[in-house]
């Protein structure tokens, strides 16, 4: 069973490393609503290791939340992806508007509940000096 270690995404470019296979996979595709928007590279990285990158095409950063999927399978480069390949891992990529309008509304509820602590422990202080 394959198995994907995520380095993360820096500069464009999503990095990582594979292990758990016998041999390389025929081709590693980045895939976005089911369709090939990339081929990764592998460098072979001791015995059945691969360091794994894929450069981000700029199409996939839009408003909103793109799922990127990382495919493994023995598709020739022009296909589409294979069914019966293996998923190696998924990236969530969230910008634009969207992200402006979750970060508001995610400081305004911590707020909220900052300002019922507050008052709680006020009541609780005054509770306390009266006893």
């Amino acid at each position: 069973m394959p198995h994907f270690d995520n380095y993360g995404l820096k500069g464009g470019t999503w990095r990582g490393r594979l292990t758990g296979m016998d041999h390389a996979p025929a081709r590693v595709v980045l895939v976005q609503h089911a369709e090939v928007l990339a081929q990764a590279r592998l460098t072979a990285d001791g015995d059945d290791a691969w360091l794994v990158e894929v450069d981000l095409p700029p199409e996939v950063l839009s408003d909103g939340l793109q799922t990127l999927l990382l495919k493994a399978d023995d598709g020739a480069e022009g296909q589409d992806s294979r069914p019966e390949g293996h998923l190696l891992a998924r990236l969530p990529v969230l910008a634009g508007r969207p992200l402006d309008d979750d970060l508001t509304t995610e400081i305004a509820t911590l707020r909220a509940e900052l300002e019922l602590v507050k008052r709680e422990l006020r009541r609780f202080a005054v509770e306390t000096r009266g006893a």
